[in-house]
């Protein structure tokens, strides 16, 4: 809308023009533009020349204001190329864990420890079972409880070593020469959660590829004689001499 207010008003100087080159190309007189056919003709030609040349003069101006901004442009481009985006503060590293042994002290100097069971009541009950079942199948064969994985199990790939290094079993047989030959996972009522599940996988398949048994026994199903029968099919009998 105000672009055509502009060009009517652009225009009317060339009405003037329009009705002068109507007459002169004609040969009318100015009484001639008493017809109004003639004066409509007039005013509809200026109209026309003042809305052409106002586009004309208003490409100009824009071609113009681009020449006089492109600079601005390119430097604008130029930094956006520079920094894509806004600058995110970095974050402060987190403080490393102390790794020398006199820090270690004086942490632990400045702490206060209490004493943890090594197994809950019903791991406590099972291992007692155990235990004394092996002692009673073979006197030579033992049973330790809570041992990692990283002190019975080693590997040349340290990956693979770093899976299993701090992972633990509740319960192992070792034989005579303290060699493990067979791990006992107790599992209570939380055993099939799946985070618990994944964790058994890998020591599952650590055990297996060293040669360990690996056994579970479920809550409710640790009644003595069930004990009994799963460590005499393990357990080697002693040689007779």
């Amino acid at each position: 809308m105000q672009y055509r207010q502009r060009s009517v008003l652009f225009a009317a100087p060339w009405l003037i023009i329009g009705v002068a080159a109507v007459g002169a190309s004609s040969g009318i007189t100015i009484a001639d533009f008493e017809k109004p056919e003639l004066l409509i003709a007039a005013l509809f030609v200026g109209l026309l020349i003042g809305m052409v040349v106002e586009q004309f003069l208003a490409t100009m101006r824009k071609q113009a204001w681009r020449e006089k901004n492109r600079s601005r442009w390119e430097e604008r481009r130029w930094n956006e190329r520079i920094v894509p985006g806004p600058w995110h503060q970095t974050p402060a590293p987190k403080p490393l864990r102390p790794v020398d042994a006199a820090d270690q002290l004086r942490i632990v100097m400045g702490a206060k420890f209490t004493v943890q069971p090594l197994l809950n009541k019903s791991e406590a009950r099972v291992f007692r079972e155990l235990d004394s079942v092996v002692i009673g199948c073979n006197s030579s064969w033992q049973v330790m409880a809570q041992v990692s994985l990283g002190e019975i199990l080693k590997s040349a790939d340290p990956d693979a070593y770093s899976c299993i290094n701090s992972k633990r079993v509740d319960l192992l047989l070792v034989d005579s020469n303290c060699r493990p030959r067979h791990v006992i996972e107790y599992q209570g009522g939380a055993h099939h959660q799946a985070a618990a599940a994944a964790r058994d996988a890998v020591k599952k398949e650590a055990l297996r590829r060293a040669g360990i048994g690996y056994h579970e026994v479920v809550a409710g199903q640790t009644t003595p004689s069930e004990l009994r029968r799963l460590v005499e099919k393990l357990v080697d009998k002693p040689s007779v001499t």
